[in-house]
């Protein structure tokens, strides 16, 4: 695989990857079921590594990362942590849609129609 989907990520970021795959949370697997079967053509992974970070699901013809947050990233170093990592990520090309657990559960038909639409309005930008 090429490194650049990975930007330089440590072998150790690889194996945290591995362990979160295996414990997806509920709303993980809710997008997940909607994300594998390669919306518009185009493949996400899930629990992905890029940089020094673990992206929840990544479409790597996009630069396009999904999160899915949960109440833990409510908290204040949580989210300073986010902010920080986002633009470190946007700064390197990647773009960003993030969903709450509470949007995935109770609207993921309006979670579809905002990927749909990420997807289509920038399909002529994909690589």
């Amino acid at each position: 695989m090429e490194k650049k989907m990975f930007l330089n990520a440590p072998v150790s970021i690889f194996k945290r990857a591995e362990e979160l795959r295996k414990n997806m949370t509920p709303t993980e697997i809710i997008l997940w079921y909607y994300l594998k079967e390669k919306p518009h053509g185009h493949k996400f992974r899930r629990q992905h590594p890029i940089s020094t970070y673990i992206a929840d699901f990544y479409c790597h013809s996009l630069k396009l990362i999904i999160e899915v947050d949960g109440g833990i990233h409510l908290i204040e170093a949580n989210s300073l942590y986010d902010i920080d990592r986002q633009k470190n990520l946007e700064n390197s090309g990647i773009s960003f849609l993030r969903f709450t657990n509470n949007e995935v559960e109770k609207y993921f038909e309006i979670v579809k129609k905002k990927i749909d639409s990420y997807i289509i309005n920038h399909k002529d930008n994909a690589h």
